[in-house]
């Protein structure tokens, strides 16, 4: 949008900025033309969708409002011509926002309800999460990232691993699950985001070893996500993914059969992962468990 834009207004009621927006435009006579509420809401007091159809129906239905505007129909199509790039821009990007979104929306109405007892079927399970955590070679001092992390069952592992003066981060796209996580007292562990595993908010090279369970064949775009994980992972990083499942075990579980184009099967993961910049080192495809190691290339 430029600096100075030209707009419809036709309200003679305003507001205050709410509690925690973000100020995004103002006009000398309505100070809050525009604001943002955290990262998915938007509102907007003057008429930035309108055309000349809605122009004359505002005219039609408020003839004494109109009247105040004197040349407001016939300066109409100018007026809007003028502004419609920048309304389309607007809404097309608002509308891929809110696509983009869909997916998040059907994930967390998935797991929100279950967030409380989700770790009930799984009690016997503390140790296979241990033992993959070992596998990671991570050291004292160092810098952990647990990818959706749920509510936190392998943080216990990944402290011990890199001590009290290393750094462990629980990430998960479901509030509930980090709220149960926090209730089972793993906040004191780990730092716990609410975040998109495909755009994490951390620079390059930021940690030494990523610990992902389950997460990878549910995501839409694995090939994006395992980019976006080497860019944060430090040169000869450490990715683990697992499950204490192996993947014939949880297909025969959800009654079907393993797909030929299931990103963790062998010979789609590791062309994957060596397209994002990563090498595989093991494969392990058990019959009670899942378990793949790939180093960050330099």
């Amino acid at each position: 949008m430029p600096e100075r834009l030209r707009v419809l207004h036709w309200h003679g009621d305003t507001m205050d900025l709410p509690a925690g927006a973000k100020l995004l435009a103002s006009c000398h006579r309505y100070p809050v033309q525009a604001f943002r509420v955290g990262g998915a809401a938007w509102g907007l007091q003057f008429h930035l969708e309108v055309d000349t159809g809605a122009v004359d129906a505002f005219a039609a239905a408020f003839p004494e409002e109109a009247a105040s505007a004197p040349g407001l129909r016939e300066a109409a199509p100018h007026e809007l011509a003028a502004l419609a790039p920048y309304r389309d821009r607007v809404l097309e990007r608002f509308a891929a926002l809110v696509a983009n979104r869909a997916g998040h929306t059907a994930i967390r109405s998935f797991f929100t309800p279950m967030a409380d007892a989700w770790e009930e079927p799984f009690a016997a399970d503390g140790p296979a999460y241990d033992a993959a955590v070992a596998r990671m070679g991570l050291g004292p001092g160092q810098r952990a990232l647990d990818l959706g992390c749920g509510t936190g069952r392998a943080l216990p592992a990944l402290r011990a691993e890199v001590g009290a003066k290393g750094f462990v981060l629980g990430i998960d796209l479901t509030a509930a699950m980090l709220d149960a996580a926090a209730r089972a007292e793993r906040r004191s562990l780990a730092e716990l985001l609410l975040a998109d595993c495909h755009r994490l908010p951390l620079a390059p090279s930021t940690v030494d070893g990523i610990f992902s369970t389950g997460l990878l064949n549910h995501l839409p775009e694995p090939r994006t996500a395992l980019r976006e994980w080497a860019r944060v992972t430090a040169s000869g990083g450490t990715l683990l993914l697992f499950h204490p499942s192996g993947r014939a075990e949880r297909a025969a579980r959800h009654g079907r059969p393993l797909s030929p184009d299931d990103p963790l099967a062998e010979p789609n993961l590791r062309p994957a992962l060596r397209a994002a910049g990563w090498h595989l080192a093991d494969y392990e495809d058990a019959p009670h468990h899942f378990l793949a190691r790939a180093v960050r290339a330099s």
